[in-house]
């Protein structure tokens, strides 16, 4: 009975180690390899200064999963809702992922302000986002662990944090410039160490080429973007996104410090509905485990002028 009783223990701890093991893995993967779609297409879900940057109503949804037949790969999704009103842009950014039993969701609201500088093309935006997230365990894929267990009750039961950005931009026809200090929550809270390895800023520059006109034109922006990861080297990502046929058709293609590399395609309906596929290859640190990740974003403009 005493070995018995020592051996559930040990199965609890052994239970307790490899939860918070693959918490971390996963989060520092998710954490690495954001979504694609924050590069060219919705650059709001990096940055809250990007909120109501155009006119009208608009609608992301990204969807992302790992091509590959691992129980609990990764899966992740991200929602925004932005609105313009005048110089002013009100948002929705609403993030979730899970990894095996590990879910992380966060949800924020954004205010962001455009101020015109020396011409109608160029401007200074500003914003900052407020909200909650959440990690929990999901009990139901608990399947060979105690879901009673007090060391999963303890984490599930540590509620809402306070979470937010803040983000800065120059946008202009031609050069653009964007930062951005993601998770505030790790500021708030000086004793979050939930996630060790969170993002702690982020820094891109591009440049907009337009050639040629009508049908025949080409619009080539180059991208350079160097992000920070809380205890992980610095990373950087370059690359390019090209639109044909007056915007209708898009191409992009980014290099990561990672060792991998993403590639895109998208069409613009109408200039209301925008759809763009991605595909990911494997980082280094695992190939040869999956064939990497494959992501989709769809975009809805409501009244754009």
């Amino acid at each position: 009975m005493r070995v018995m009783k020592y051996m559930k223990q040990m199965g609890r701890v052994i239970v307790f180690l490899f939860a918070n093991t693959v918490l971390f893995l996963n989060t520092t993967k998710a954490q690495i390899q954001p979504l694609n779609a924050q590069y060219f297409q919705n650059k709001y879900l990096t940055n809250p200064s990007f909120a109501g940057i155009n006119s009208g109503l608009n609608i992301n949804g990204s969807f992302r999963k790992q091509w590959s037949n691992i129980p609990g790969a990764p899966v992740t999704q991200g929602l925004t809702i932005d609105q313009q009103l005048n110089k002013v842009g009100l948002g929705i950014n609403v993030f979730n992922e899970k990894a095996g039993s590990i879910q992380f969701t966060k949800a924020v609201a954004t205010f962001a302000y455009h101020l015109p500088v020396n011409g109608e093309d160029q401007q200074l935006n500003f914003g900052v986002s407020f909200g909650t997230s959440k990690d929990r365990f999901d009990l139901n894929e608990l399947h060979n662990s105690d879901p009673n267990d007090p060391s999963i009750a303890r984490f599930n039961d540590r509620g809402y944090y306070l979470d937010g950005d803040f983000g800065v931009s120059y946008t202009s026809k031609g050069l653009n410039i964007e930062g951005a200090l993601p998770n505030l929550r790790s500021v708030l809270r000086k004793d979050d160490l939930s996630y060790a390895d969170k993002p702690t800023f982020y820094s891109a520059i591009s440049y907009k080429f337009a050639l040629g006109s009508g049908l025949n034109s080409v619009n080539l922006e180059p991208k350079g973007v160097f992000r920070g990861i809380k205890n992980y080297n610095n990373l950087w990502d370059a690359g390019a996104n090209v639109s044909f046929a007056e915007d209708k058709l898009y191409v992009m293609g980014m290099y990561h410090s990672t060792e991998n590399a993403t590639v895109g395609v998208g069409v613009n309906y109408l200039s209301s509905v925008y759809i763009m596929a991605y595909y990911n290859t494997a980082t280094s640190a695992i190939k040869g485990y999956t064939g990497g990740d494959f992501e989709i974003n769809v975009r809805f403009n409501i009244g754009k002028k």
